[in-house]
């Protein structure tokens, strides 16, 4: 596995690329995607997250060199509205992972973070007078207006979030967009916090799912991705819907800095300050002293 300092940090890969009916392999410290009669190299440290679609397959050796580079790699359904599998490398530090267990447990710096995850997505700082449910009913008024905007923008019409996932072709189409793109958002927020080593689990705002931690951070970027690349992919066409929105949603992404940001503004959020990104050194929990010497033989006698 290649050590953590050899790696580029997450800020500076490419968001996620998707690829289906096709078959992956190794070639070097990259992997080779053969589709049809063509074959594309893919340098797997330049990536932070794969997406395979159906009639794909991987042979064991890609999978190692992806885990090798700290890629995650993602199993997903047809129009990436189906989660089956995840995989990551076991590369990481535990810092980030503690930090966020602390702030979690603690219902007070807990209810500091979720006031600076809504704080986060207004242009006008909040007066600090406002409590949660009021914070929460202004958010509520800014996505209301975000989306009429939208609407009235590219001309396609709203009339509000309504969609079921086992019912899916009911859906109309900017509805489905915003699946779509939404999807693509969690899945790069995923990798993005896996590859650092925070839990997707410990959500702030969201919570009691595996991916709640995500779906806190994915919000904080909706109104300059997910929501324009489907508003503006619906207005050029209701065909082929899936693949525009992922070619929206992957140049909004970059145009955005998504990537090179996202983890900074986690962390931020979450005031974490440790950038030291050496090897983690294992320690052995105490009741006493805290942390001891790990890879010690305590049943020597000291001095």
């Amino acid at each position: 596995m290649s050590r953590l300092r050899t790696l580029p940090k997450a800020r500076d890969r490419i968001s996620f690329l998707y690829f289906e009916h096709c078959r992956i392999e190794q070639d070097d410290r990259a992997i080779a995607v053969f589709k049809e009669k063509s074959k594309f190299f893919v340098p797997c440290a330049a990536i932070a997250t794969l997406l395979l679609g159906p009639g794909t397959s991987i042979t064991h050796a890609a999978i190692k060199t992806l885990a090798d580079n700290a890629c995650e790699v993602q199993w997903v359904g047809e129009d990436l509205m189906r989660f089956y599998a995840s995989g990551r490398s076991g590369a990481g530090n535990s810092k980030r992972l503690l930090h966020q267990a602390t702030l979690w447990a603690d219902a007070i710096q807990r209810l500091a973070v979720v006031r600076r995850m809504y704080i986060f997505r207004f242009e006008d700082t909040p007066s600090e007078d406002l409590t949660l449910q009021q914070i929460r009913g202004l958010e509520g008024v800014r996505v209301r207006t975000m989306y009429q905007q939208w609407s009235k923008k590219t001309g396609v019409e709203w009339t509000g979030r309504n969609y079921k996932q086992e019912d899916w072709d009911q859906a109309n189409p900017i509805n489905q967009a915003l699946s779509i793109a939404n999807t693509c958002l969690y899945a790069v927020c995923q990798a993005a916090l896996n590859s650092v080593g925070y839990s997707t689990a410990l959500g702030f705002i969201h919570t009691g799912k595996p991916l709640s931690f995500v779906y806190d951070i994915a919000d904080l970027y909706k109104a300059e991705t997910t929501v324009p690349a489907a508003f503006e992919a619906v207005s050029e066409t209701y065909f082929d819907l899936d693949t525009l929105v992922r070619r929206k949603c992957r140049q909004k992404f970059n145009d955005y800095r998504l990537m090179h940001r996202l983890v900074q503004d986690v962390d931020k959020v979450l005031g974490f300050g440790d950038e030291d990104e050496t090897e983690p050194i294992c320690f052995l929990w105490d009741d006493v002293l805290e942390t001891v010497e790990g890879g010690k033989d305590w049943s020597e006698k000291e001095g």
